[in-house]
């Protein structure tokens, strides 16, 4: 059933994907997202532990040196966490802290992902979570309704300018198929069902999961 889960979020990354290339595709060269462009990912922003799992299986497939310079990267931002929440553990699970703090980390740090390579690229880019992927433009659902996608002040347009057609998509059912996704890998993987768990990236790339007695799983 984890297996099952992953794959299944696997295909629906890739449908995310399919709709933001064609809104490249449909924007030319008003929009700059673009591969090497690293603008965007900066600060600590919570990912589910759904796309911490994709994103631990990819790391483990990087060279051996590759690794260490992340896990290199990594170390400084667990100390600095460690230093303002004592009580963070591993997993390196968020959903037992104060909410309103890790929710909002992103804001003002310029500190680039620990994923990146020297030249901006993304090292496990096939595996990225979710809002990586969504990151950029704006996230109006076929209905008009505003899912409120961070929109890239690089755009030399309007990504609203976008042809509809193009720019809504089916937004609400993807999300609502996310959350189904969520809840039925939380379930295969602990034993109950999970509405969150939440980590930041470099902390994923830290933890052992292999070494988590999930079943026991406490917050």
């Amino acid at each position: 059933m984890l297996t099952h889960s992953l794959n299944a979020y696997r295909r629906l990354l890739t449908d995310v994907d399919s709709w933001f290339s064609a809104c490249l595709q449909a924007g030319g060269s008003s929009l700059a997202c673009r591969g090497g462009c690293s603008a965007c990912c900066r600060g600590l922003f919570d990912i589910t532990l759904l796309d911490a799992w994709l994103l631990k299986q990819a790391f483990s497939d990087l060279s051996g040196d590759v690794q260490i310079g992340v896990v290199n990267r990594c170390r400084p931002r667990l100390s600095e966490l460690c230093q303002r929440w004592p009580e963070l553990k591993p997993p390196y699970l968020l959903n037992a802290l104060p909410e309103d703090e890790w929710t909002s980390m992103a804001e003002e740090d310029p500190t680039p992902c620990p994923l990146l390579d020297e030249n901006g690229y993304c090292l496990v880019y096939a595996a990225r979570p979710m809002t990586c992927r969504l990151h950029g433009l704006p996230n109006i659902d076929t209905s008009g309704e505003d899912f409120d996608g961070t929109v890239c002040t690089l755009h030399a347009g309007d990504p609203l300018s976008l042809p509809g057609k193009v720019l809504r998509w089916r937004f609400r059912e993807v999300f609502s198929k996310e959350v189904t996704l969520f809840g039925d890998f939380s379930r295969a993987l602990t034993g109950r069902t999970w509405h969150e768990l939440d980590t930041f990236i470099p902390l994923a790339l830290l933890a052992d999961y292999a070494a988590v007695d999930w079943r026991n799983l406490k917050l």
